[in-house]
């Protein structure tokens, strides 16, 4: 089984490690809304030179992006291909009972394939260049407004921190149990359905007890700290917006606004 990418971090020294967490996820979140702009190869080509110069100033292996899109790789061919049959319009290339191929349904389906690995490929670019307790640091810092109404978001970023860590870890925990039921002769892809959904028990069992063992000396761990909640505790990574922050917000707004203006010139 191929490592699970999301929640890995990759150190480095590049400009984009460099960045304030909540810069790239204000760019992350920007840049979903910014990609709904583009409907057409002209509005996809840019977005694609941005992600993939973005990419480049990272200094990550492309592999390692292709690792983060290898897992949605399911979800993305069934939406593409139910895309492809059902979208109506255009000329039909291929036609069998209701099922046909359109030269729209082609566009239309490229768009959405490149809608999914663009933005896979961005929130990738954040997980690999960010330690999750700086990610969770720029999420607590960006929700802080929301205390004002009774919002737990010192427990909120927590959560999603533990949540992006454990993620790989858990996997290489699956990785483990099926290697190790592998070695004493189980066979996961043999069988009809009903026999494959009983060979996952083996692998179940033994990671839930894992996961339960690794939360008790997580929760251990923190008790023997101290920690009472975020109330009073101060912060030993001091986040600072500079101006390279400030510029990659900037760019994303350029890349809108050429976006915008190639729809209005169409």
């Amino acid at each position: 089984m191929d490592k699970l990418i999301i929640g890995r971090y990759i150190p480095g020294s590049s400009i984009i490690h460099r960045l304030d967490p909540r810069s790239k996820l204000l760019a992350m979140f920007a840049f979903v809304f910014i990609i709904f702009l583009a409907n057409d190869a002209m509005g996809y080509g840019i977005l694609t030179v941005f992600t993939f110069f973005g990419v480049a100033l990272s200094r990550i292996k492309l592999s390692y992006f292709l690792k983060g899109l290898r897992p949605m790789l399911g979800l993305i061919l069934f939406t593409v291909i139910f895309q492809m049959l059902f979208t109506t319009g255009g000329e039909v290339l291929f036609q069998i009972w209701i099922l046909k191929i359109t030269t729209y349904s082609l566009e239309n389906a490229f768009y959405i394939f490149m809608r999914f690995v663009l933005i896979i490929f961005m929130s990738t670019l954040l997980t690999l260049t960010t330690p999750p307790l700086t990610l969770a640091d720029g999420i607590e810092t960006g929700l802080a407004p929301l205390k004002k109404i009774k919002v737990p978001v010192h427990e909120i970023g927590l959560m999603l921190s533990i949540s992006l860590r454990f993620i790989p870890t858990l996997m290489d925990d699956t990785t483990m149990i099926m290697n190790a039921q592998k070695s004493r002769g189980m066979d996961f892809g043999e069988g009809n359905l009903v026999q494959k959904v009983k060979s996952v028990i083996p692998i179940l069992i033994p990671l839930f007890v894992s996961s339960f063992r690794r939360a008790d000396d997580l929760a251990v761990a923190m008790e023997s700290r101290g920690y009472q909640g975020g109330e009073g505790r101060s912060k030993y990574r001091v986040l600072k917006w500079q101006r390279s922050d400030t510029m990659l917000l900037l760019s994303l707004v350029v890349v809108a606004a050429i976006l915008v203006a190639w729809n209005l010139l169409k």
